[in-house]
């Protein structure tokens, strides 16, 4: 392969791989910060929320900082705290929430050399490439916090692809009342500018028809003008985890036998809402792969 082809490929694999690996991380800085300070988090986006344009209460929130990119998603869902607790505190939960993500291949639970868990998510630069070159991100896991009325789940990896490192994802929840939950999904990754430039790059050629959530004004005709670049990409995959877990969650409703279709159903019909920042494939091809990746790991 020639040198050029050699950073197209790297150029591709780094955004068209979506940063999913990226997006699963955590806050740069967010640390567990127990239920109350959660509670005064939702007490400063509530009104945000009431006017929220993605159809549902919920805020998106991204940012670059010096070394990489940040991204924040808060929002109530209806489920009761101590569901979301049963559904999430192990680390095998984690893997088949995670693996709804089209460029989630495969996800294995281990045990770390000094105790702990580990969870690694093997991930793709294209939902169409086989799982043999896909990239592995081995994540440590643990329950930073489970009370009566707070829960705080956090994983976290040093290592990471072509230049990129440190990711982290931070999952709160604080019981609203004894229906909904309040949610806190932070993320983030750190990168060095070889790879900042060539994801820019990326995205001001093959990837520049891509937007994010985030209205920075409006066109000629009055219709919303979304960001794009950086920013843009982190709140696709951010929207992308973020019902990863909306569908994992509502899955619960259905008979074992039958929650991993339904949630995979549930997965792809949210990214149906958005179809200018999500849409990649039809939902038979969605459902093919996963059927085919759970026959290659026998039937797990």
């Amino acid at each position: 392969m020639t040198a050029s082809r050699i950073h197209a490929s790297r150029r591709a694999w780094l955004a068209a791989f979506g940063w999913g690996l990226a997006l699963l991380g955590g806050h740069a800085g967010a640390q567990a910060s127990g239920g109350q300070a959660l509670l005064d988090s939702f007490a400063q986006v509530h009104a945000r929320m009431a006017k929220s344009g993605l159809g549902r209460p919920m805020v998106l929130e991204s940012a670059e900082t010096p070394n990489g990119l940040k991204g924040d998603v808060y929002a109530v869902v209806d489920h009761r705290l101590d569901d979301l607790r049963g559904a999430l505190e192990k680390p095998e939960q984690w893997c088949e929430l995670l693996t709804l993500h089209i460029n989630n291949r495969r996800c294995r639970v281990g045990q770390a050399a000094g105790g702990g868990a580990t969870l690694t998510l093997s991930v793709v630069r294209r939902y169409d490439k086989p799982v043999e070159e896909a990239f592995e991100l081995p994540f440590s896991y643990r329950v930073a916090s489970s009370t009566p009325d707070f829960l705080a789940v956090d994983m976290r990896t040093a290592e990471g692809p072509f230049g990129t490192s440190n990711y982290r994802v931070l999952l709160e929840a604080v019981r609203l009342d004894g229906e909904r939950t309040f949610l806190h999904f932070g993320y983030g990754y750190e990168h060095n500018m070889m790879v900042k430039l060539a994801t820019q790059a990326y995205l001001a050629t093959f990837g520049a028809h891509k937007v994010g959530f985030t209205v920075t004004g409006r066109d000629e005709n009055g219709q919303p003008v979304h960001i794009t670049g950086l920013r843009g990409l982190v709140e696709r995959n951010a929207m992308r985890y973020f019902l990863t877990l909306d569908a994992y969650l509502v899955g619960l409703d259905a008979p074992p036998a039958e929650r991993r279709e339904r949630r995979q159903r549930l997965w792809f019909a949210s990214t149906e809402r958005y179809p200018r920042q999500l849409k990649e494939v039809d939902l038979a091809t969605y459902l093919a792969q996963k059927r085919a990746d759970r026959e290659r790991d026998g039937g797990r």
